[in-house]
Order: structure tokens, then sequence, then C-alpha cells
């Protein structure tokens, strides 16, 4: 810590130093540019030497108060700009305000302080975008995974600039896309945006990326979705950066990468259940699935499968489907006691008939219709299975 505070130290007193090196080389090449680029009488550079006793001071004063060494030139922006143009004037102002008490500005061209206002806004703000320029600059230099950044606005911008940076980064970003179409064509600290989020499967095999990364930690569950969908299309890993309530509370920052997670499609967090209660109910019971071979029914059977149950009695109307999910929990589950019984829920004699045979303790019914477009148009089947048919599974 004692290490870190003293370079700081000195990187503050060596931005001093600069700055008031560049105060005098301004104010006599303000000279030599009123006088042609050709020899300044000597009355005159008497007189601009003397005023420097003067401006100086002055100038140093004013860039002490407008806070020019609050910045770190590592990071020189558009603020930093502004304020070295407002020290500048305000500089100036002081400057000519003394000399005129001093001697009524009588050896001072009127020229000379615009032409040193232009010097020292130049010889300030040069170097110091020169020197962050350099340091970013080490992209060409850089090596890692080739990352593809979905999303060019203020995340993506971010992501890359702390990835650039970091030279611990196992990352090298490369490319953005972006749905604006204005922003494709521009560059963002030297990365293209090279197209539409649409493109991603093409770019990734174009430009041979190894990663993509999701930069848009506002986007909707429904845009998530999509963006995940196009990113599998793409056969290469993809990560994404934190949501938004985290960065803007501190939590993490952009550049800490996770891969896509439930809470990403759900849009909240997802319900954890009270396994060890979940346990103590349904071990060593006798378990019915209805709609054992459905989407719903098949990962009900896998997770009741883990508590121990005494037997589970698989129950669909899917011949494969049942013969499917029987044999993988076969497989998977060896000891386990499994019945598969081929049935309709709407059969009331054959569900009196696997009630009685199996009498079992605990039913979960998932033997439904879910896809509502199609049973809008298929009333009659859809009260029959799910109406009639959890009637009878129920009485």
């Amino acid at each position: 810590m004692k290490f870190s505070n003293n370079r700081i130290l000195l990187n503050r007193w060596t931005a001093v130093l600069h700055d008031l090196l560049m105060v005098p080389l301004a104010w006599l090449m303000a000279y030599w540019l009123r006088f042609n680029l050709s020899d300044v009488s000597p009355q005159y550079m008497d007189a601009a030497f003397l005023y420097l006793a003067i401006v100086i001071p002055v100038q140093a004063s004013v860039f002490w108060m407008f806070g020019l060494y609050r910045g770190v030139w590592r990071f020189a922006s558009i603020p930093d700009l502004l304020r070295i143009f407002k020290s500048v004037a305000a500089g100036i102002a002081a400057s000519i305000l003394f000399i005129y008490i001093f001697d009524r500005m009588e050896w001072l061209p009127r020229s000379v302080p615009i032409f040193y206002g232009m010097l020292l806004v130049f010889l300030l703000g040069g170097p110091r975008f020169v020197y962050r320029w350099a340091k970013d600059h080490h992209l060409t230099l850089k090596t890692g995974k080739r990352v593809l950044i979905v999303g060019a606005g203020s995340a993506g911008e971010m992501l890359a600039r702390d990835l650039l940076r970091n030279s611990r980064s196992t990352y090298l970003p490369v490319a953005f896309v972006d749905d604006k179409r204005r922003r494709i064509g521009q560059d963002i600290h030297g990365i293209p945006v090279v197209d539409t989020t649409e493109a991603i499967p093409e770019i990734v095999q174009k430009l041979a990326i190894e990663t993509i990364v999701l930069a848009i930690p506002s986007a909707s569950v429904s845009e998530r979705k999509r963006l995940i969908e196009l990113c599998e299309q793409s056969s290469v890993p993809f990560r994404t950066v934190p949501q938004l309530d985290s960065l803007v509370s501190g939590q993490v920052s952009i550049n800490e990468l996770r891969e896509v997670s439930i809470e990403d499609l759900l849009g909240r967090e997802p319900v954890k259940l009270a396994w060890e209660d979940i346990n103590s109910k349904l071990a060593n019971q006798t378990i019915l699935v209805t709609g054992a071979g459905g989407s719903i029914g098949s990962e009900l059977c896998r997770q009741l499968a883990r508590v121990n149950p005494y037997a589970i009695i698989l129950l669909d109307n899917s011949e494969y489907n049942l013969y499917a999910i029987e044999l993988e929990l076969k497989r998977s589950f060896e000891q386990l006691p499994i019945t598969a019984c081929l049935a309709d829920v709407r059969d009331q004699d054959l569900i009196d008939r696997i009630f009685s045979t199996y009498k079992p303790s605990v039913v979960f019914h998932a033997a439904a219709y879910k896809h509502v477009p199609m049973l809008e148009a298929h009333i009659r089947e859809a009260v029959n299975n799910n109406v009639i048919g959890t009637r009878i599974v129920a009485d």
C-alpha cells in the first residue's frame, strides 16, 4: 500500500512538473508566432521573460484550483480536456490582469495571449491523450481467446475497454455486433461493429471466434432467449456480463464474465426447492407419474428417482415416450423398481385398475396438453384430456 501511494504521488508531481514546463514553452512560442517565426526583438523578448514571473505562478495556481491533477493520464477523457480549456482561459485572464497592473501591457502584443492559449491547450492535452492511446494500444500485441461482443452500447464499450486494459485477461475482443444499424461500421476502442445480432453464426465462422460475450445487461427476457438461441447455433462457448442491478450496485464489475444461467432466462431468481423436506415426504413411497414421457413428466421422474422412493409407476399414452423414459431410468437407477403403464387418463376403468393394483401413495399428474394455440382449435380434445382426465385421476 505504501509503495502504491508513493507511486501515485510521484505520478502526480511528474504531471505538475510537465505542465509547469509547458507554460514557458507555450508563452515563448506565442511570441515567436507573433513575429512570424522570425527573431523576436530584444525589448519584447526581455518583456516575455519578465512576464513569465507572473504567468507561471498564476497559471500553476489556476491549474491546481481547477483540479487538473485529480485526473489520471491513463484515463484522460473529454472532461479532462474541458478542464484544461477552462484552466487555460482563467489563467490567461488572470495573467493579463496582473500584467496590465504591472506595466499596462506595454510589451505584450494583443495576439500573444491567443497564440499562448491555443499552444498551451495543445501542449497540455496532447501528451495526456497520447499517453492514454499508448497504454490502450496494446490490442495489437495482446493474445487470447478471440471474442465477439454482442452489444455495442455502454456495457459493451466498458467490457471491451476493461478486457484490453487487463494484461491478465485471457480474452481478446475482435468484433462487435449490435442491432442498432447506425452503429454498424463504427469502431469502439479500435474494434469494429461488423453486423447485427442475426449474423452471429456467420461472423463466428468468418472471424474464427472462440467465445461470445453477451453485453446487454438490460435486455428483456425474450431478447436474451433470442440471443442465446443464436449463440447456440454458432457452436462456440458463450458468456454474459452481470445483470444491470448487480453492476449498478457495485457488487461486480463489467469484466466478471459468467455462464448464462436460468436466472437470465427467467428474469428473476429461480425457486429453490426444500429438498430435505421433499426427501422426507417421498422416500420409501410408491409414486405414480401420469404423462411420464412428456417434457414435464420425464423431468419429474428424473428428480423423483433421486429421493429414494419405494417404486415409481410411469403412465403415458405414447408408447415411444413411455419406453424412452423407462429405459433411461432403468439405466440410471438400476435398484429402483420401475413399472411402465401404457394408458390414457381418460380411460376410467384402466386408471381404476392401475390404482387398485399398485396402490400409489403419491401422484404427480403431468398428463396434459399444453400447446394453447393448437388446443384453441381442438376444444373437445383439450377438455377431454385436461379436464375430464384430471377429474378421473383425482377421483
